[in-house]
């Protein structure tokens, strides 16, 4: 009977369970779109393509061997088993195998395992380049969110504060102390800032609704997401943008992936030109058949399978001479992409230092924005302290009131906004470092 009691209470807050918000962490969201994004599994099926090039491209070494087996009806006037032509039907079946190596191309092979095991190590360095544009595109959502928290939360004590001031007037206007005209400038600010405030949590929903789509989630209604505690402990002067470019240009995947661009470049190069030199190979092959001419005396099938056995093992040299100049010009080809790899690998670092330079100068422009705003904050709230008691002792007018309390509204918004722009300038140095 309890077992079933408790079953019937979790039946019946089975729904409010199910409608609760589930409050994600940024590395939650991050792990989240890394496991979901379509990018990131199609890079990693290329990645996979170039495992397999890698392993054929070694597995080539190996000698090959293959087996045959052949059947022919011969009808009519043809060469018989004794060397002379006969007007008889025939038929001959054999069977074989077969195996080469190869001894001597010029490192060919050698440089084409080098260079598909370039082309591997690429491929990572590009999933690892999506993974981080990802991460960054989900900590931009994610702040966002915040910031927009925090943007609800302000217009929300906005109203609050207007409502007390509400109902104060409201016991001066019951009193006689104040005129009733008065109330309706107050409740004017009262709806502009109730307007204010559903656009705020429409930005809110909107900016949720942005983190879901990265995240590739179906529903973002029932998400949150958790405030970080430790959002402002990075300190700017450890990532200077010279220090973050010099540790960024030695591991970032976009100038790996470019390096080993070049290196594969590099090896083709030196793959086409082996075509310039002999390449030497070693087969071996084992055969035998079987002969059946009408009008004759054959032997048995298993007699000649055994008596016409035949084995051989050769050298095959083969020396090119001339080829239209096909080889030279896949050289000369294969050196214009060496090039173009190198101008890819400036252009790579031109970019990095580019964004590095600008997300750590937009850092110091939000920092003392931010460093700005929180001391007009001080000044914004003496001057709205001091309008309402002006206007408490009869000596100011509300309009004087509204003004000082939007300046406010206005400096906490702007505070917000360098704070959050200031957190994800170091969250783009913290990723690149």
């Amino acid at each position: 009977m309890k077992i079933k009691s408790y079953i019937s209470v979790l039946l019946l807050f089975m729904p409010f369970l199910a409608g609760a918000q589930q409050a994600w962490t940024l590395q939650q969201c991050v792990d989240t779109a890394l496991a979901n994004n379509r990018n990131v599994k199609q890079q990693m099926l290329t990645k996979q393509t170039k495992e397999i090039a890698y392993q054929q491209a070694r597995q080539n070494l190996l000698p090959n061997l293959n087996a045959s087996a052949n059947q022919n009806f011969v009808f009519g006037r043809s060469l018989a088993v004794n060397n002379t032509y006969q007007n008889t039907n025939s038929s001959q079946t054999s069977f074989g195998i077969s195996s080469n190596i190869t001894l001597f191309d010029a490192l060919k092979m050698k440089h084409n395992i080098d260079g598909r095991k370039a082309d591997l190590y690429a491929s990572e360095a590009d999933l690892e380049k999506i993974k981080s544009d990802i991460a960054l595109s989900v900590s931009t959502a994610f702040l966002q969110i915040l910031l927009n928290k925090e943007l609800l939360q302000i217009a929300t004590e906005q109203i609050s504060l207007t409502r007390t001031n509400i109902l104060r007037r409201k016991e001066l206007v019951a009193s006689g102390k104040l005129a009733e005209g008065e109330m309706y400038e107050l409740l004017a600010q009262e709806s502009k800032e109730e307007l204010s405030r559903t656009q705020a949590e429409n930005t809110l929903k909107l900016s949720m609704l942005d983190l879901a789509q990265i995240l590739e989630l179906d529903h973002f209604e029932d998400i949150d997401i958790v405030i970080p505690e430790n959002l402002l402990e990075s300190e700017l002067q450890l990532l200077s943008a010279e220090s973050v470019f010099e540790s960024a240009i030695t591991h970032r995947p976009e100038i790996k992936g470019a390096e080993y661009r070049l290196q594969s470049s590099e090896k083709s190069v030196l793959a086409t030109k082996s075509d310039f030199y002999p390449l030497l190979t070693l087969g071996a092959q084992f055969g035998t058949g079987y002969y059946n001419s009408s009008g004759l005396d054959n032997n048995s099938f298993n007699k000649q399978l055994s008596d016409n056995m035949s084995n051989s093992i050769g050298l095959n040299l083969q020396i090119p001479i001339f080829n239209r100049f096909d080889v030279r010009n896949r050289v000369r080809t294969a050196q214009i992409g060496v090039e173009s790899s190198k101008l890819n690998i400036d252009n790579a670092r031109l970019e990095l230092r580019k964004t590095i330079q600008q997300a750590y100068y937009n850092a110091l422009a939000a920092k003392s924005r931010w460093e700005t705003a929180q001391k007009s904050e001080i000044a914004s709230r003496e001057a709205y302290r001091f309008a309402d008691q002006k206007f408490e002792s009869g000596r100011g007018t509300s309009y004087e009131l509204y003004q000082a309390k939007t300046n406010l509204t206005q400096v906490l918004s702007e505070q917000a906004q360098a704070k959050y722009e200031y957190v994800f300038r170091l969250k783009i140095l913290e990723i690149l470092k």
